[in-house]
């Protein structure tokens, strides 16, 4: 009884542990799911004729380093949304600059706002 009590906790305490950012979503999905399940992003990009992109992130700490706080670095999650309102493909990448340093001007003429 106690081990099933403690295998439960255990559980639990892993689930709500649990990143937004850690759970994916599958092409073909609607947009009103996506934001079921990852929640609102923490930007909206619009990618022309194409639709939209939601900017998910997260920022990681990790124990290495020299700063008070340790290094970090940004964990993105971007969900391409159609005009029809579905997933046509996701991406996630690390980065070191916050969410509000992404400027979509300068993705567009990279080419990074269609989807890979």
């Amino acid at each position: 009884m106690k081990k099933t009590l403690l295998v439960s906790v255990v559980f639990a305490f892993f689930i709500s542990c649990a990143s937004a950012n850690s759970t994916t979503v599958a092409v073909g999905e609607t947009k009103s799911k996506v934001l079921k399940t990852l929640g609102s992003p923490v930007m909206t990009l619009d990618n022309k004729q194409d639709g939209e992109i939601f900017v998910y992130a997260d920022q990681v700490f990790s124990k290495k380093g020299t700063r008070l706080a340790g290094s970090h670095y940004w964990h993105y999650n971007y969900v391409y949304i159609s005009k029809d309102g579905k997933v046509t493909s996701t991406r996630q990448e690390k980065q070191n600059y916050p969410p509000q340093a992404i400027d979509s001007i300068k993705m567009e003429g990279l080419g990074l706002l269609t989807s890979k």
